[in-house]
């Protein structure tokens, strides 16, 4: 910073660099997943007909069809009737309407007319809730049974003895 400015011009670069020097190409990058951002229907819009989508959405205005996202919070002044299908869902609003989630938190300010399923549901106190509760399991891994034997109205050979002579047909 309080150093004297050199007066010496700069060298000049060689002409031809040397092939060892050269830079190896570069293999082109894979494009990186950029993060998701949350779309909005904010208040004072009003959708007529159903929203659907695998990301996130925040409902702070009126959908008047069915709800089916990845994460949905719906706003204090956000109003859905209709039913909501997502995997996480948080509301601070109204939802007239069915609610399946695997999360669901409902809010002091929430209003929920309808039926929650869910794998795990958390309210504050203050949210009214007017349906059933129903919490849904995740299919435990099937039971191996034996496979159903076709019926047959023939008498047939004993299971243990496989060389046994095939019975006769009585006149």
């Amino acid at each position: 910073m309080f150093s004297k400015p050199n007066k010496t011009p700069p060298k000049a670069a060689p002409t031809a660099a040397p092939a060892a020097a050269a830079p190896a190409p570069v293999a082109p990058e894979a494009p990186k997943a950029r993060p998701r951002v949350a779309s909005l229907i904010s208040d004072g819009i009003t959708i007529e007909g159903g929203v659907t989508g695998d990301g996130e959405l925040q409902i702070d205005g009126v959908v008047r069809g069915d709800v089916r996202v990845g994460r949905l919070t719906v706003g204090d002044t956000g109003h859905i009737e209709g039913s909501v299908y997502a995997e996480a869902a948080e509301v601070r609003g109204r939802v007239i309407g069915s609610v399946t989630a695997k999360q669901v938190r409902l809010y002091g300010t929430s209003y929920v007319d309808g039926d929650i399923t869910h794998e795990q549901l958390a309210m504050e106190t203050g949210a009214f809730f007017q349906g059933r509760s129903l919490k849904f399991q995740r299919p435990s891994a099937p039971q191996h049974s034996p496979a159903p034997q076709p019926v047959s109205h023939a008498p047939s050979a004993p299971a243990g003895d496989p060389f046994a002579a095939p019975p006769k047909p009585s006149h």
